[in-house]
Order: C-alpha cells, then structure tokens, then sequence
C-alpha cells in the first residue's frame, strides 16, 4: 500500500503542477484534456476501489469480527460470561478509504459527471471583454449549447452526431482560428458560399443590406460614453448593435490569414466571399471588435456551440436571462 500512495501522490503533484504552471503562464493549458486525465486517473481508482480495494478491507473486518466471535465463543466455554470485546472501532478503521483513495476513487463521480456535461451538452463561459456589447457584457457568465450544432467527442474534438449548420444571427463561441487554445465569442454574420460587405458601417449579405433601424443611444457604462445603437434583422431573431460614430470606417492591422485572398480592403470597409466550410464572425460592438474582419474565417471544426444564456453576473443579477 506503500507503494500506491506515493505514486498517487506523485499524480496528484503532476495535477497540480499542470494546473499551477498554466495558471501562471508558464505553459499553454488544455483543460479539456486535463478534465479527461482526471476522468481517466480517477475512473480507474474507483474501479480498482469497487473491485479490490474495498473487498479486501472488507475481508479484513470480517475476519476481525470472526475472531472477536472466536474469542467470546471460548470465554464461553471457560465459564466467563461477562466479557469486553468490542470490535467496531477497528473494523470502521479497517473499512475507512486511506486519503489515496478518498482523492482519486472518491472524486471520481464528480469529475465523471462534470465531464460529461461538459463534453456533451453544456458548458459555462465567462465574458472577458466588451465585443457583444450591448447583447453580453463584461463579467457575464453564459451557457453554451454543445450540441445543437452536432456533439463532438472531447479533445479529438471529431464530430459523431450531425447536428444543426449554425445559423445568421447566432452567438457562437469557437476556438480562436490564429491560436486555438483560446475561446472566442461572436455573432454568425455570413454562411459558408455569402458575400459579406461591412462598408461604411452598414452591413450588406449577398448584395442585400441587412435591415437595421436606429435605437436610442446607447451609455456604455465602463467607458461613460455614448454610442450609436440599431436594432438589426439578422436571421430568425432581432438584435442590438452599437457603433462609435468617431472610429474609422476601414480596417486597420488585418493579419495575413487563410483565404485572405477572398476578401477586399478598402478606405470604406472590407468586402469578403466566405469559403466552404466556414463562417465570419463579428462583434455586436462593431467598431471594438477583433473579428474576422481582422484574422479572418472560421472553420466549421472550431466551433464549440451555441451561446444562449446568462446564467449569473455577479455585478448585475437582472443579466440573468437567455438572449439572441
């Protein structure tokens, strides 16, 4: 037994050397593939507990109530009748998970569990920065529909159900084309075959300006600034946008990405014919937005779900509540 607590202490020193490494910015973390370890790790602890471990203690504590049995049964025979053998604090010693077990085979259920819903139907975001201002703000924490667009097996991410093609309109979340161990947020604006034209700040999807009418200003509260706001037909559902009025209509500093050669720059905007298999993607606030105006398409493999509800923001509790 020895033996098997130190190696289970040299995992969990791994564990937590992976997870304090990458919290610090020392390596670049995987947390789908850190999740799966632990599943593994701890699956096999609770499985060696079920079939071994436990029995084995199990066997122990019998034997040492047979004993006690033996023992009261030839007092008996000696004449002795009032005896003090109490054997159930060893056998709850006896029957107790050593901290090994209790760290690995005891946290296996949770972990199973988080790992599934994780990898399979929902998982939680937290909003970072203000590119789908006015729609998401700052500290909100939102769920994320991991199957609506076909469930996907954890980290080879390859598709095993067909799911739903994601739609103009939705806010997606994805993996950041340019590095792809981060998760960004957007809105779909253009399907696989459109052409997307952002020109003097009104948008146009194969030729046909997407129907927008002016709200309101909106006061963005972390700057104290007003911006223009519209209320957009973009798909199935309406939604708000804001633009700063003072920021340049072109784009400036766009990378040298993939099929850049399907797009066209201009003093007035850009204007992009979407390849097969991809999506662009752009922020509610529009002119603060790294979007695929900047780096460019997203292919289908890299997107993670649909974003559909703030389940908490712990500044603001009226947040909570789906939105498109």
């Amino acid at each position: 037994m020895q033996a098997i607590s130190i190696l289970t202490a040299c995992i969990l020193a791994a564990f937590a050397g992976y997870a304090g490494a990458w919290y610090f910015g020392a390596i670049e973390g995987n947390f789908a593939l850190l999740l799966f370890l632990a599943t593994v790790v701890t699956g096999v602890y609770w499985l060696a507990e079920r079939l071994y471990f436990l029995p084995q203690r199990r066997r122990a504590a019998e034997a040492v109530e047979a004993a006690a049995a033996q023992r009261r049964a030839e007092l008996d025979r000696m004449g002795i009748a009032q005896v003090d053998i109490d054997v159930r604090a060893a056998k709850d010693k006896l029957l107790m998970q050593p901290w090994w077990l209790d760290w690995t085979a005891g946290l296996f259920p949770v972990i199973a569990a988080v790992f599934l819903l994780r990898s399979f139907l929902f998982e939680p975001f937290k909003i970072p920065s203000g590119s789908m201002i006015p729609t998401l703000l700052v500290g909100d924490l939102i769920l994320v529909n991991k199957f609506t667009y076909g469930v996907r097996l954890p980290v080879i991410n390859t598709k095993v159900t067909q799911g739903n093609a994601p739609q103009r309109g939705d806010v997606v979340v994805f993996r950041y084309p340019p590095q792809p161990s981060l998760d960004y947020i957007k809105r779909v604006v253009g399907l696989p075959g459109d052409e997307v034209a952002y020109l003097n700040k009104r948008l146009t999807i194969n030729g046909q300006p997407v129907p927008a009418s002016a709200l309101p200003d909106y006061l963005e509260e972390g700057s104290l600034r007003y911006f223009q706001q519209f209320d957009e037909q973009l798909g199935a559902e309406r939604h708000h946008l804001i633009v700063n009025p003072e920021a340049p209509a072109f784009v400036q500093g766009a990378s040298n990405f993939a099929y850049r050669d399907q797009c066209r720059y201009s003093v007035e905007g850009v204007v992009c014919k979407v390849p097969e298999g991809h999506y662009f993607m752009m922020g509610d606030n529009r002119d603060n937005s790294l979007d695929s105006r900047y780096w460019g398409f997203v292919p289908e493999s890299n997107i993670v779900g649909k974003a559909f509800f703030v389940w908490m923001n712990f500044g603001n509790l009226k947040r909570i509540g789906s939105f498109h």
